[in-house]
């Protein structure tokens, strides 16, 4: 059984108004993952992904290239407490 876990993620760079929190829910729901994706004030995205590990891993590769029109210059992790989510949304 894989391991389950929940990562909080925070993405810099050109990654609002580039359709990032969408494409990013949509990356999670094709891997099986729930949480959410949300812009900050000063400009990043904050990402809550819940799933087992390989998963998560393949969300955070996929983050640090994002949807085509953005331009990602730092992604960083931290492994948080356990949170239950029904699905995978966008705040």
């Amino acid at each position: 059984m894989q391991e389950k876990l929940c990562i909080h993620f925070f993405i810099s760079g050109k990654v609002q108004g580039v359709w990032f929190r969408a494409s990013t829910q949509d990356k999670a729901k094709e891997l099986g993952l729930t949480g959410w994706a949300r812009n900050l004030a000063d400009g990043r995205v904050e990402v809550i992904a819940c799933g087992e590990a390989d998963k998560i891993n393949a969300l955070h590769e996929w983050l640090k290239q994002g949807p085509p029109l953005a331009k990602v210059s730092e992604v960083t992790r931290e492994e948080i407490i356990w949170q239950e989510h029904d699905r995978f949304g966008v705040r």
